[in-house]
């Protein structure tokens, strides 16, 4: 069994959502943690556990970022923690896999599955052996009890339902 954590200083946990339906606005969370567990060179079968700080959302505003710890979105104070939990990783060809996992959000718990791309394994010149990771999803933010709107004058929404997740993860070998 080898264990592996995620390098918070070479890894993103960024998500895009339409705002007013005509343009994305991106966002990350500064502060997480993770672990992986695999028997194999590839990472067919990890396991993989993973949580972010709720109350470090940065989208480069503080008015929003506040706006999004309150209770209109993550409500930060009362569920500090976001998780995924994996079920199952499925190889589909060479460096390419989909993750089947459990995402929590505010207490809500969702499947999620993850398109993966991994992108080989290295040791740094300080002797640490890496491995990264490209991931995407889409969620539906509502299904986490994350429900706020507004109309705009012309009728339209201001936030899309629909949310991308955008992860580059490095790992090292613990």
């Amino acid at each position: 069994m080898t264990n592996w954590k995620i390098d918070e200083s070479h890894s993103e946990i960024g998500f895009k959502v339409k705002h007013l339906m005509i343009t994305n606005v991106s966002g990350y969370f500064t502060r997480f943690t993770g672990s992986v567990q695999t028997d194999s060179e590839d990472f067919h079968d990890a396991t993989i556990s993973f949580e972010a700080d709720a109350d470090s959302i940065d989208t480069q505003n503080r008015q929003r970022d506040e706006h999004l710890k309150n209770g209109d979105f993550f409500d930060s104070g009362n569920y500090p923690k976001i998780s995924f939990v994996s079920k199952k990783v499925k190889k589909i060809d060479g460096e390419q896999y989909k993750l089947l996992g459990d995402l929590t959000i505010k207490d809500q718990t969702h499947p999620v599955e993850l398109e993966v791309l991994h992108g080989g394994t290295t040791v740094d010149p300080w002797g640490q052996h890496k491995a990264g990771f490209t991931l995407k999803g889409r969620i539906h933010r509502a299904d986490y009890g994350l429900r706020w709107n507004a109309t705009t004058e012309a009728g339209g929404i201001v936030l899309s339902d629909e949310v991308k997740l955008n992860m580059e993860i490095q790992l090292v070998k613990s």
